[in-house]
């Protein structure tokens, strides 16, 4: 496998960088983590698929992929992995090992990412309307309208709002968020 910075490959590099990276080691490659994924028919590679890529050192490949760009965080994956994978922090740090190497900028899948990062900042919470609205105009125009009566069924069951809702005492989170993107900078020197 071609080895990168301090000799060591990509598979490597992923592992040390993930909490519990270790355990990518033992993937069966069962599917579970494809299969309960929400955004899976979303992305390019399955999870499954992605850490055989990893094991077979597609740096390119895999930090290309959108895969870790529409994994919502839900966790689902992580909690049915028979062997207790961190599935999602996994998918962290490719996020992050692509946005070191600016893979984020030649796929746009950080556009998301951004557009949900923009609307807790401004809200305090994802505003889901917003942000599949701006995505799929982007992206995929067609798509939106297909997807637009399942819009509308859950407005009028009163699960997807039609206007942004702030949370309480935004001074307090816009403080965190100020202090922790000091502190990112401050690591990046």
């Amino acid at each position: 496998m071609p080895e990168g910075p301090n000799g060591r490959t990509f598979y490597q590099r992923v592992v040390q960088a993930t909490p519990g990276g270790k355990s990518l080691a033992q993937c069966l490659q069962c599917g579970s983590c494809g299969g309960s994924c929400p955004s899976g028919p979303d992305m390019d590679h399955s999870p499954r698929q992605l850490f055989a890529m990893i094991m077979a050192g597609m740096e390119d490949e895999v930090l290309s992929s959108n895969t870790p760009w529409h994994c919502v965080s839900c966790y689902y994956c992580t909690v049915r992995c028979p062997q207790q994978i961190p599935i999602t922090d996994l998918m962290y740090t490719l996020k992050q090992m692509a946005i070191a190497r600016g893979k984020y900028r030649e796929s746009g899948h950080v556009d998301f990412s951004n557009s949900f990062i923009g609307m807790v900042e401004r809200f305090g919470r994802s505003f889901e309307l917003g942000l599949a609205t701006r995505y799929h105009l982007t992206h995929n125009p067609l798509k939106m309208v297909s997807k637009g009566t399942l819009g509308l069924q859950m407005m009028v069951k009163g699960r997807l709002s039609p206007l942004p809702e702030s949370i309480r005492n935004m001074p307090q989170l816009t403080a965190i968020l100020t202090e922790a993107k000091r502190i990112a900078a401050q690591q990046e020197v």
